[in-house]
C-alpha cells in the first residue's frame, strides 16, 4: 500500500486574512470603547469625574498583564481553541461592562476586559505562521493595518452608539460582535500542527532570555519603543494644543483629527511590501528620517490647521511603516517563538507609548508646543543614530530564514 501522503501545510486565503485583520482591530478595539464616553459615564454612574479618568488606565494596566502572562502562550497551545476561547472571555467581560451598577464594578469588569482582549497579539503572529516567505511581510501588514484600524475606529462607533442608546449599549453591541467573532474564527482556522511543550515557568523566562541573547531584537525594541513614545507624545499634545488658543475646538472635533491617521493604514501594507522585497532596514531609516522632518515643521506649524493636518498625515504614515517592519523583522528570527517575541515588543511599545503620554505633559507645561516638537526631533535623532550604529552589525537579514528557539 503506498504511504499516505503528508497534509499540505495551513494556506492563508484572502477572506481568512481579512478575518484575521477584523478580529484583531475589534479585539484592540477594546481597550479604547471608555475613551470619549468618560463624562457620560461618570454622571450615570454617579462617579467623580477623576475616578472615571481610571476607566481607561484599568483596562491598559489589564491589558499589559495580560500580554505579557497570555500572550507566550501562542507558542504552545493549540491557536485554533485559544483565540475563539480569548474572545469568549472577551465577551463575558463586555457583558459585565454594559450591566455595572457601579463605578467599582465597572473598574474591575474592564481590568478583566484587558486582560482578557490580547487576541490581536496572537493573531499576529499567527498569520506570519501561515503566511509564506514571500508575501509574509504584507499578510503581517495587513493584520497590523486591521489593529490600527481598530484603534481608530473605535472612539467614533463608541461615541456614535452612545449618543444613539447611551454608553452600556456600546459594551453590549462589542460583546456581541466578540461572541460572533469567537464562532467564526474557530470555524475558519485551518488545523494547525502542534506545537512545542514548554512548562509555563520556562516560556515566561525565555521571553527576557531571547532579548538578552538577540541583538538584534533588542536593537528593534529599542526602535519600537522611541516609535511609540514619539507618536504618543505626538498625539496627547496635539489634544492641548487643538482645545487651545487659538483653536478652541471641542472634544468632537479633536477626536475627527484621528481619521487622518487612515493614512497609516495605507502606509502598512505598503511597508509590508517593502519588507518582502528585502527593504526593511533602508525604509525604516527612511520612515524614522520622515517622522524627524515632520516634527521640525511641527516646530513652525503650531498655529497653522493645514500644516497641522499635514504633520498629523506624515507621522501617521512614519510610524505606521516603521512599526510594521520592526514586527516583520522580529518574526522572521524564530518562527516557533513568534508569540514570545510579539510578548516583547508588545511590552517595548507599552512603555514607549506611557513614557510619551507622561513627557508630553511635563513638556507641554514647561514649553507648550514647541518643547513637544523639540523632543519629538530630539527622539528622530536619537532614533536614527541607534538604526546607523545597529545595522552595521550582525543583525537578522530581511526575509532571512526562521532559525530554532531553544
Amino acid at each position: 500500500m503506498a504511504a499516505p501522503r503528508p497534509a499540505p501545510p495551513p494556506h492563508l486565503s484572502r477572506p481568512l486574512t481579512f478575518l484575521l485583520a477584523l478580529a484583531a482591530g475589534a479585539a484592540v478595539a477594546n481597550l479604547y470603547w471608555a475613551q470619549p464616553l468618560l463624562g457620560v459615564i461618570a454622571d450615570d454612574l454617579d462617579a467623580p469625574t477623576s475616578t472615571a479618568g481610571w476607566l481607561v488606565t484599568a483596562t491598559q494596566i489589564g491589558y499589559a498583564v495580560g500580554v505579557l502572562l497570555l500572550v507566550p502562550l501562542g507558542d504552545v497551545l493549540d491557536r485554533r481553541r485559544f483565540v475563539p476561547l480569548m474572545f469568549l472571555a472577551s465577551a463575558a467581560a463586555l457583558l459585565l461592562c454594559a450591566l455595572a451598577p457601579s463605578i467599582g464594578v465597572l473598574l474591575v469588569a474592564l481590568g478583566v476586559l484587558g486582560v482578557t482582549t490580547i487576541s490581536g497579539q496572537i493573531l499576529t503572529p499567527l498569520a506570519g505562521d501561515l503566511a509564506g516567505d514571500a508575501d509574509r511581510g504584507r499578510i503581517v501588514g495587513v493584520v497590523g493595518s486591521g489593529t490600527l484600524t481598530g484603534i481608530l475606529a473605535s472612539r467614533t462607533i463608541s461615541g456614535l452608539v452612545a449618543g444613539a442608546a447611551g454608553w452600556r449599549a456600546t459594551y453590549t453591541l462589542a460583546a456581541v460582535v466578540a461572541a460572533l467573532l469567537a464562532v467564526l474564527l474557530h470555524r475558519a482556522m485551518p488545523p494547525l500542527p502542534p506545537r512545542a511543550r514548554i512548562p509555563y515557568p520556562r516560556l515566561l523566562f525565555s521571553v527576557a532570555a531571547m532579548v538578552r541573547r538577540e541583538r538584534a531584537v533588542r536593537w528593534t525594541l529599542v526602535l519600537a519603543a522611541a516609535g511609540f513614545a514619539a507618536f504618543s507624545l505626538f498625539w496627547t499634545a496635539l489634544t492641548f494644543l487643538l482645545s487651545g488658543p487659538p483653536f478652541h475646538y471641542p472634544p468632537a472635533v479633536i477626536g475627527m483629527f484621528g481619521l487622518v491617521g487612515l493614512a497609516g493604514v495605507l502606509s502598512g501594507l505598503r511597508g509590508g511590501r517593502l519588507y518582502d522585497r528585502g527593504w526593511s532596514l533602508p525604509a525604516t531609516g527612511a520612515a524614522w528620517a520622515l517622522a524627524l522632518g515632520a516634527f521640525v515643521v511641527a516646530a513652525f506649524g503650531g498655529r497653522s490647521l493645514v500644516l497641522l493636518i499635514t504633520v498629523a498625515v506624515v507621522v501617521d504614515v512614519a510610524f505606521q511603516t516603521q512599526a510594521l517592519l520592526n514586527r516583520a523583522r522580529l518574526f522572521a528570527l524564530a518562527h516557533e517563538a513568534r508569540s514570545r517575541l510579539n510578548t516583547a515588543l508588545a511590552t517595548a511599545n507599552f512603555i514607549g507609548a506611557a513614557a510619551g503620554s507622561a513627557a508630553a505633559s511635563t513638556l507641554w507645561s514647561a514649553g507648550g508646543w514647541s518643547a513637544v516638537a523639540i523632543a519629538g526631533a530630539g527622539l528622530g535623532c536619537l532614533a536614527l543614530a541607534v538604526w546607523a550604529l545597529g545595522r552595521r552589525g550582525p543583525l537578522v537579514v530581511d526575509c532571512a530564514e526562521p532559525g530554532p528557539v531553544t
